[in-house]
This record gives structure tokens, C-alpha cells and sequence, in this order.
């Protein structure tokens, strides 16, 4: 028997039950750095319609099926969620809306907005 083996646990991940600002903050660096990926696809969409319609029709069928529209609706969701999400932080860095009251609040408020702009967004382009 170690001296480890005496020791008590801390809290795993599985166990313990993050609070929503941290389950927010971890969503909103994933969100992040997708957004930086689906940049890279934005170029090369961008470098496909500027090369001429024959390359840009595998990208334009691409969004016109089931597939593209869904992965076009997750883009708009993680777009607006970031973007909700860095207002909250923007706030935060002039020292308002930090109470512990407010800090449930502000994420549902993120969370809200962000679904109200992705289905407005996509109630506007149909």
C-alpha cells in the first residue's frame, strides 16, 4: 500500500457538475476555433466561385442539399453564439454584470439571443 492510496479524490469531471459560465467559457473557445475552420472554408468557397462555374458547382451542391443547409444552420449557431457570448465578455471587461446574481442571468441571456438570431437569420433567408 502507497502513501496515494490514502489520499482522498478530487472531483472528476464526470462527477462534479461545472457551473454554466464554465460549460459557456469551454463552448466558447470550441466555438472559436471552429470558427477559424469554417473560415478556411469560406476561402476556398470563395476561390471556387472566383475560378469559374465549373468549380464552383461541387460546392454550390454541396449547400443545396440536406447536408450542406444543416451544416449551413450549425455555422450560423456557433457564429452567433460566439458573437453573443464575446458582447457578454466585452461587458465583463468594463466591470459590469459580474455579481454571481447576474452571471445566470447574462448566459441565458447569450443562449436565448443566440437562438433568436439563428432561427430569425434563417426565418429571413428562406
Amino acid at each position: 500500500m502507497s502513501w496515494q492510496d490514502d489520499r482522498p479524490m478530487s472531483p472528476h469531471l464526470q462527477i462534479y457538475d461545472l457551473p454554466l459560465t464554465a460549460k459557456m467559457s469551454i463552448i466558447f473557445r470550441i466555438a472559436g476555433a471552429a470558427l477559424f475552420f469554417v473560415m478556411l472554408l469560406v476561402v476556398a468557397a470563395l476561390g471556387a466561385l472566383a475560378a469559374g462555374a465549373d468549380a464552383w458547382a461541387m460546392p454550390r451542391g454541396f449547400f443545396s442539399d440536406i447536408e450542406g443547409r444543416v451544416f449551413l444552420f450549425l455555422v450560423t449557431l456557433v457564429f452567433y453564439y460566439h458573437l453573443c457570448n464575446g458582447v457578454r465578455h466585452l461587458v465583463w471587461d468594463t466591470v459590469h454584470g459580474l455579481e454571481k446574481s447576474s452571471l445566470g442571468m447574462s448566459g441565458a441571456v447569450v443562449l436565448g439571443a443566440t437562438f433568436v438570431l439563428t432561427l430569425s437569420t434563417w426565418w429571413l433567408a428562406r
